[in-house]
Formats: structure tokens, C-alpha cells, sequence
């Protein structure tokens, strides 16, 4: 019997056409995502005035689909671990696709934040499970790379809501680009078809044929035989309790890390995501300058993301993220202050850059720090329950608003938490990863092939 362990031939894998597939899909449906996400911060102002509400009514209602988000991050991501990830995924679209559409369509703000908080299931459900995807399948020299470039489709979403409601809500009203946001679950069909199923889920299952026709697009120098045996090598892919294996093996305090980092992270993001358009129109700017800082906030995530992700796979992600952190905390302290307009502009994409960016390169890092059999309950759990922050975000700003607080008090509320995500990160023991456990299993078999091979009289 030949025992074939698919994440190393991951690992080891060249890249051709099976992983670009696999990046374009997850990279497609974040940016579904991140349009839905962005949607409502762009409409905003917009809604204020229709539905007349208060600034601290706002935030709750830009809150309710953050925490449809967060019990998405968690139930969702776990349930892929047992139904399958393809499902999983394709259950979020039709969740965030069907239900952003229907909030286009309410005329009270109890009815819009139903509709939003269901929305919010969808979106934070996806998320786990296409960066678990794309870890999974990424070759690990261009692992952070790859996942990092599927995930800055969030901020092309959100460069996508920004630029079509500068022109569709002028003409149209703000239902418009919330109505457009049903038009994915059309390609709901084609995901299943095309999506892979997870290594660890198929193992469970025995689906060995299955196995040998992915292992042969993962690495077409595969030879399929009868005889062979699929495994994942150091990992338990029968584990019943995914959520608690999060806490064992020394893995407690970082996963308390984990969460903490993301806590703060999301309540940097949806704090500028939520209200810099306000912030920038009470400050004296225009609408459509306002929401041009959105795009440019959106932007600079992309280039964040992907430059955080080259970053990683070439020096310690660990300390380009808390890197990434410290650079939130010092440009978002300085959006408060008054400076020449060009400057502002790169202010607000390098905050983009270390905040959506940041999280990101941070899920990332969940996703290689967690074994394969429990990533993407890890990934859910870390941004399920850093969902509080982007809950409390929209809520605390909005209140701050209302009280009327200077601008710089303002931003610098929001970069306050930048500094504690960046101590959280140092606390993380990266030797308890499984990526550390995965290179120095790679380093014992160099190092065994070297005895092996050399003489003694050579050693």
C-alpha cells in the first residue's frame, strides 16, 4: 500500500492552472463579499436622510449585519468542517446575495437591519472558508502570497461600491447598489462544479477516487495506483471537537492572541469603512470627495494586502504583521490633523494598507498557524469573535460623532487599538504553529537524507 500525504504534495506542488482556479474563485467571491460589506458605509449618509436617523441609529444599523457576521465567522466556518466546504461557501452567497438585495428594498430601519443582519451570516461565513481553501491548496512558498492576493478581492469590492455608487445613487437612490448585490447567486451552479472539496473532509468520507483525480490536478506528475492511501501526516482529520482542539497542544494563549489582534484589527476597519466618508464630509468636503476616500481607503487596502502577503513569505509574518499594526496606529492618528490634501490621500491608503490589509496578512497567518483538520473553525473562531470589534466600532464612533469630538479625538480613538493588536501579535508562539511543525518536520527529512547519503568518513 503507498500512502499519499496530500498537504505535502501541496506543499511541494509547481503552481499551474488547477491553483490559479482555485485563486480566481475565492478571489471572485471576496469580492462579492466586500462589495456587500462596503455597500452600506458608501449609502449611508444617503439612508440618514431617508430613513432620519441619528448618527448613534446609524452605527446600530450598520452594526446589525456585523453581527450576523460574527455568528457567520463562527457557525459557518465550523459546519464546513463537517458538511463540506463547497457548501458551506455556496450557502454564504445565497445568504449575503439574496438578503443585501432584499435590505434594497426595506423602507424602515428595522426591517433594513433584518435584512442586513442576515446578509452579515453570509459574509462573515465565507470568509473562513475560502482563506481555509486557499491555504490548503497553496503551494507553502507562495502560501501568505496567494492568500493574500485572493483576499484583496474584498477591497476591490469595496473600490466596486465606491465607484458605482458615486454614479448610481446620484441617479438611482441608495436602494440601487444594495439591489445590484443579488446578482451572484447566479454563479452559485458553477462554484459547485468547479470548487474543490477539502482534503480533510474527503479523507473523512473515504472518497479515494476523488483523491486521486485532485491529486492529479494539484500535481500532474501524480501517478495514480490502487493501492494508495490518502492521509494528512500529524494531523487528526477524525477530531469530533475541532473547537476545543483550538486550546491544546500549547496552542491557548495564542489563540487567545489570535482573537484579541482581530478584535482590534475589524474595529479599525469598520470604523473607517462605517464613517470616513461622514468623518470627511463633516470636515468640509464634498460627497463625491468623501467617497473618493473610501476608494483610495479600498485601494491601499489591496496594495497592503498584497504587499503584506509578499512580504510574509520572505520575512517572518509575525513581525510584518505587527509591522502592519504600529503603521495603522501612526496614520490613522494623523488623518486627524490638518495637512495638504495630496498627503492626505497617501494617509488614507496607507491606513487602507495596515488595516484591511493587515487583516488580511492576519487571517493569513490563522489560517498557517492551525493544522488542516480544524483551519477553518480556527479562521472562524478568531474572526467570529473578533467581530466584536467591528460590532462595537459603527457604535462607539457614531456616539463620539453625536458628542461632537473634534476630528483628531475622533481618528485618534481609532488608532488607539493598532498599538494593542501589535503586542497581542508578539505574544503568538509561532513554534506551536503548524507551519513551524510543518518546516521542521521538512529540516529533520533534510537532514536524514543527508545521513543517509554521506559517509561518515564525509560528516
Amino acid at each position: 500500500m503507498r500512502q499519499i500525504d496530500m498537504q505535502k504534495l501541496a506543499n511541494d506542488a509547481r503552481l499551474n492552472t488547477f491553483h490559479y482556479s482555485v485563486l480566481i474563485w475565492c478571489a471572485l467571491i471576496i469580492v462579492f463579499d466586500g462589495y456587500d460589506l462596503a455597500v452600506v458605509g458608501i449609502a449611508l449618509p444617503s439612508i440618514m436622510k431617508q430613513m432620519a436617523i441619528d448618527p448613534t441609529q446609524a452605527g446600530l444599523l450598520v452594526s446589525s449585519a456585523l453581527f450576523g457576521m460574527m455568528f457567520g465567522n463562527i457557525f459557518l466556518g465550523t459546519i464546513a468542517d463537517k458538511i463540506g466546504r463547497r457548501w458551506a461557501i455556496t450557502i454564504c452567497i445565497a445568504l449575503f446575495s439574496v438578503f443585501t438585495a432584499v435590505a434594497g428594498l426595506c423602507t424602515d430601519p428595522l426591517s433594513f437591519g433584518a435584512a442586513r443582519f442576515l446578509a452579515g451570516l453570509g459574509i462573515g461565513g465565507v470568509m473562513p472558508n475560502v482563506i481555509a481553501q486557499m491555504t490548503e491548496y497553496a503551494p507553502q512558498r507562495v502560501r501568505s502570497t496567494m492568500v493574500t492576493l485572493m483576499f484583496s478581492g474584498y477591497s476591490i469590492g469595496g473600490m466596486l461600491a465606491a465607484l458605482l455608487g458615486k454614479g448610481l445613487i446620484e441617479t438611482y437612490g441608495w436602494q440601487s447598489v444594495f439591489i445590484a448585490a443579488g446578482l451572484p447567486v447566479l454563479l452559485i451552479p458553477l462554484i459547485l462544479k468547479s470548487m474543490p472539496e477539502s482534503v480533510a473532509f474527503q479523507i473523512r468520507r473515504g472518497r479515494s477516487d476523488e483523491l486521486k483525480r485532485l491529486a492529479e490536478r494539484i500535481d500532474p506528475g501524480y501517478a495514480p495506483r490502487t493501492d494508495d492511501r490518502f492521509v494528512i501526516t500529524g494531523t487528526d482529520v477524525a477530531a469530533g471537537t475541532p473547537i476545543r482542539q483550538l486550546f491544546r497542544e500549547g496552542r491557548a494563549l495564542s489563540t487567545l492572541m489570535f482573537w484579541l489582534s482581530c478584535f482590534m484589527c475589524l474595529f479599525m476597519v469598520y470604523a473607517l469603512s462605517s464613517w470616513l466618508a461622514k468623518l470627511m464630509a463633516s470636515a468640509g468636503y464634498s460627497l463625491g470627495s468623501a467617497l473618493t476616500f473610501v476608494l483610495v481607503l479600498n485601494l491601499g487596502g489591496m496594495i497592503g494586502a498584497i504587499g503584506g502577503g509578499w512580504l510574509a513569505d520572505r520575512f517572518h509574518i509575525k513581525y510584518v504583521l505587527i509591522g502592519m499594526y504600529l503603521s495603522a496606529a501612526v496614520s490613522i492618528t494623523m488623518l486627524g490633523h490638518q495637512v495638504p490634501l495630496g498627503l492626505l490621500y497617501v494617509l488614507v491608503g496607507l491606513a487602507g494598507a495596515s488595516t484591511i490589509g493587515t487583516q488580511i496578512v492576519g487571517c493569513a497567518y490563522a489560517g498557517q498557524f492551525y493544522p488542516i483538520a480544524i483551519r477553518a473553525t480556527g479562521i472562524g473562531w478568531t474572526l467570529g469573535v473578533g467581530r466584536g470589534g467591528a460590532i462595537l466600532a459603527p457604535i462607539v464612533i457614531g456616539m463620539l460623532v453625536g458628542f461632537g469630538l473634534p476630528l483628531e479625538q475622533n481618528f485618534m480613538s481609532i488608532a488607539v487599538p493598532g498599538v494593542v493588536a501589535a503586542a497581542a501579535v508578539l505574544i503568538i508562539n509561532h513554534a506551536r504553529s503548524a507551519s513551524a511543525a510543518t518546516e521542521q518536520g521538512n529540516a529533520a527529512g533534510t537532514d536524514a537524507i543527508l545521513n543517509i547519503s554521506t559517509p561518515p568518513s564525509k560528516l
